[in-house]
């Protein structure tokens, strides 16, 4: 029965999205992101953890917070047919600041963290990436407003890399590095929808290799690598951590490489500020892994399949190798 439950709210999490994503009118984006709201809060529950609970609890709030602003935004659009200039102004601020506070985006992130840090690695692995889909692709028929959009960018980089310094738990840790990476999802955005799908896929496939080594080493806080006796464990989670701060030959780059190309004929400035922010967060990534390839351990306290052992390893190939492979395929064509 909870086979059943989870298969036909996770069926309708994906058309939902896939609906609202691929909609033009505002009536429909709105019903699809309640529909979504109403689909993954089902899945985040779950009577072993009461984490999940108040987890799921904060998530429906904050949703129903942001779904308010953004029908009242849609409201005001609708119904005044003579508009001035100042309604002309504020109504895509509200429609953009509804729309950040669902996906996380600094300074709207106040609950992404605390939510993340209550759920199992596969609904983190949800938030962290499906859920970003329909408010991204929203923001896309949203008038641009350049200025502010640059505001959250640069506040989620700096905050998504700061914030996540002084932490133990890898959900809050992943959590942080999901807010730095919808700033250069939202960069993307605005120069190239091309180069944002890219990144996004990419991002999404990296998520997915790193939640895969936790959950199946069941590992949740930075001092359980400290203890891990598994070269394994340190190899993949040190490769995956590096590719998703963007460093070359890892896959991570590439995404990071085919923004700034992007953003640098547009907005030089930022580009500069983004590549200065990067920093900060691989200082997080490396502080993360770094004591752990330090530490001499006398005891093996985890153990692992062999067929998963091959999954990682296979994984984390494709992150090294697919980096060269993809430069020349770009060039190529």
């Amino acid at each position: 029965m909870t086979n059943l439950y989870k298969l036909m709210f996770s069926s309708t999490l994906i058309w939902v999205t896939l609906l609202t994503a691929s909609s033009y009118s505002w009536v429909s984006m709105w019903m699809g992101l309640e529909i979504n709201l109403l689909s993954i809060i089902p899945l985040m529950s779950s009577n072993k953890s009461k984490l999940s609970s108040e987890s799921s609890l904060k998530y429906l709030i904050t949703q129903t917070i942001a779904s308010a602003v953004l029908l009242f935004a849609m409201s005001m659009q609708w119904t005044d047919n003579n508009p001035n200039e100042i309604m002309i102004k504020i109504t895509p601020l509200l429609i953009m600041m509804s729309l950040m506070m669902k996906m996380g985006a600094a300074p709207l992130h106040f609950w992404f963290p605390e939510v993340m840090e209550g759920l199992s690695w596969l609904n983190s692995f949800i938030m962290m990436t499906w859920q970003k889909i329909a408010p991204l692709t929203i923001l896309i028929y949203t008038p641009k407003q350049n200025n502010m959009l640059i505001i959250f960018i640069v506040t989620s980089l700096i905050i998504g890399g700061v914030m996540g310094i002084n932490q133990n738990s890898l959900r809050k840790i992943l959590a942080y590095s999901s807010i730095n990476h919808v700033g250069w999802l939202l960069s993307a955005l605005m120069t190239n929808l091309s180069v944002w799908m890219n990144y996004f896929c990419i991002y999404t496939f990296i998520s997915a290799n790193l939640i895969l080594i936790l959950k199946n080493f069941n590992i949740f806080y930075t001092y359980q690598i400290f203890t891990a006796k598994k070269n394994l464990l340190k190899i993949s989670f040190l490769s995956n951590l590096l590719s998703m701060g963007g460093v070359p030959p890892f896959l991570g780059f590439l995404p990071k490489w085919m923004v700034l190309s992007s953003l640098t004929k547009t907005n030089t400035t930022l580009a500069m500020v983004m590549v200065t922010v990067t920093l900060i967060t691989l200082f997080l990534y490396l502080r993360t892994m770094i004591p752990s390839l330090a530490l001499v351990n006398v005891e093996n306290k985890i153990s692992m399949p062999s067929r998963t052992s091959f999954t990682i390893w296979w994984t984390n190939g494709f992150n090294i190798l697919s980096l060269g492979v993809c430069t020349l395929w770009f060039n190529l064509t």
